[in-house]
């Protein structure tokens, strides 16, 4: 079995013992951070974003805890930040690691479409 291969293996194939598997739990730690949901799942339906445009996607956010949550994102290899000279921006993008997130990030928009209680979408 080739390298790239093993990596799409889930790292605990018995479910009895997920509790054990670090891989798991971190990834868990990760995107069940407070508002990194938010944050991954807005960053997954554009190129890039500015600042600016990702506080007021995810709104109820203060600004002190989404530079926090980002500089994490960015520890943990989920998000880049970029600067764009010519333009003076700053620009957060999610990284080819972060990019495999997107299938996951939809199947958990169609389960909560299903059977979340009914409330109106922003």
């Amino acid at each position: 079995m080739t390298e790239l291969a093993k990596q799409d293996e889930p790292c605990c194939k018995n479910a009895e013992n997920y509790e054990m598997c670090a891989r798991f739990v971190k990834a868990f730690e990760i995107i069940g951070k407070k508002w990194n949901g938010l944050i991954i799942s807005s960053l997954c339906d554009t190129k890039a974003m500015r600042f600016r445009d990702l506080a007021h996607a995810v709104g109820a956010c203060s600004d002190r805890v989404l530079v926090e949550r980002l500089r994490e994102l960015e520890a943990d290899g989920i998000v880049k930040r970029s600067k764009d000279a010519e333009k003076k921006i700053v620009l957060y993008t999610l990284t080819p690691k972060g990019a495999k997130l997107k299938p996951v990030f939809n199947q958990v928009h169609i389960w909560a479409d299903k059977w979340s209680k009914k409330t109106t979408c922003i």
